[in-house]
């Protein structure tokens, strides 16, 4: 059984533990039971909680309408009719979905589409937090986060009374299983409350500053590579021994405090940012964003990276083994095509080496040069490879097995990584969809 099969109902009956069985615990230990207005306090959360949580859990995260770039009616960072510039027609090509990609969208492993503005997927909702479910979310948090801080409040003011008693004969105290209740109370109230506290104050700080949890660790790959790149006159080697250019781009997205919040929670008015029943953002506004103009607006994010490029060029064979040799003979044409297929997804991706290992071989091989004795990798101001560290290893080898900070890669957030490494180019847009742009656009002149 999987996770996602049992986290919901679990999360549900932790709600229900905490919330239920800890009224009748606290009535039965000192000071007293809760009182009226504690109890009415107390239960208003425990509703808050149960509704926030069930659309967190049951809302559509989204999907991405065909022909999307043709009603958005928008040329790429056009201005819109406020002065805002609009990041409109993506320029980005989905292999999966085999359409075009809004911006900040990501292909999901789970939900098996296309999200808009995906934040992460989440294992303990079953859904994605996306640019729909993300205010249902973070008022999940919120009223999680205050439920339990209140709960807290209550269990230590018994705790206390308790231990203030302890010298007392034991038969004046509580009996084992309300002490062995309190216990497993606390404990699993401190670890949730731990855990969803650090959640929402992320969440909090992701709003601020219109970001998403996969968009902070583009932003930390991007420094990364401009780190590297420092060491290198500005240029990393890409695939098939091209040179890309590394210049540092400053996240579009972030518009100023007051409008990322409001992009974010869909509205301007704060009391509808603690409704729970405040109405679903629209699709609509999760195809396009107002981007800051601090950068050229011909550049999209995330900015280039050389180990998400494609291999230009067909590989020689060095293994001495026949060209051109048909082996397939026993297939059907279906078993055919489907290996054909096969063949050729797998030749869409270039594994590459860490970065570590291919700078050391290239200070290897140019040792004779006095000017690279001064370059020492490995100072501190690179970064660390994670995932194996030789060739061959599959998604495990090369790049694509970058780790941020906190150890965390692209499919850890549920973005299918296999896929969506390699979707980041501008040019990987099939040819028959260019065509049918071009005709479009030769149409609007006429």
């Amino acid at each position: 059984m999987e996770l996602n099969q049992v986290a919901v109902p679990a999360v549900y009956a932790l709600i229900s533990f905490l919330g239920y069985p800890s009224q009748i615990l606290l009535s039965y230990l000192d000071p007293g039971p809760l009182t009226k207005n504690e109890l009415i306090l107390s239960n208003t959360a425990l509703v808050l909680i149960y509704i926030t949580y069930t659309k967190s859990v049951f809302v559509d995260p989204g999907r991405i309408p065909k022909g999307w770039e043709k009603k958005d009616g928008e040329e790429p960072r056009k201005m819109n009719g406020n002065g805002e510039k609009k990041g409109g027609q993506s320029r980005k090509w989905c292999r999966k979905c085999d359409a075009p990609k809004p911006p900040r969208t990501h292909h999901c492993k789970e939900c098996k589409r296309c999200i808009p503005k995906m934040d992460h997927h989440c294992p303990w909702t079953a859904n994605c937090v996306s640019h729909t479910t993300f205010p249902h979310f973070l008022r999940f948090l919120f009223y999680a986060t205050c439920g339990l801080s209140l709960l807290a409040y209550f269990l230590w003011i018994r705790i206390s009374t308790l231990w203030a008693n302890r010298n007392l004969p034991a038969y004046l105290g509580p009996s084992p299983w309300l002490v062995a209740h309190l216990f497993i109370a606390t404990v699993a109230n401190s670890i949730t409350l731990f855990a969803l506290g650090v959640l929402f104050i992320r969440n909090i700080w992701c709003l601020a500053v219109n970001t998403t949890t996969i968009e902070g660790w583009e932003i930390e790959r991007h420094r990364t590579l401009v780190r590297r790149a420092r060491h290198f006159g500005g240029w990393l080697d890409g695939p098939d021994g091209a040179k890309v250019r590394i210049e540092k781009q400053e996240f579009p997205y972030d518009i100023g405090i007051w409008k990322n919040i409001k992009q974010g929670m869909g509205t301007g008015n704060p009391l509808s940012w603690f409704n729970p029943f405040a109405p679903t953002p629209t699709l609509s506004t999760g195809l396009s964003f107002e981007t800051n103009g601090f950068d050229d607006p011909s550049l999209s994010w995330p900015p280039p990276d050389p180990d998400r490029s494609y291999r230009r060029f067909p590989q020689s064979s060095s293994n001495g083994a026949e060209g051109f040799t048909y082996s397939e003979a026993n297939l059907s044409s279906e078993e055919t095509i489907a290996a054909f297929r096969e063949r050729q997804a797998a030749d869409a991706v270039r594994r590459r080496k860490p970065f570590l290992q291919r700078v050391e071989t290239k200070l290897a091989q140019e040792r004779r040069n006095p000017f690279q004795d001064e370059l020492e990798y490995g100072s501190g101001d690179e970064e660390e490879y994670e995932g194996g560290g030789k060739s061959g290893e599959g998604s495990q080898s090369g790049e694509e097995g970058w780790r941020n900070s906190e150890g965390e890669r692209l499919k850890d957030f549920g973005v299918d990584e296999e896929v969506e490494f390699y979707d980041e180019q501008e040019d990987d847009v099939p040819l028959g969809e260019l065509l049918a742009r071009k005709r479009e656009a030769a149409s609007a002149y006429q």
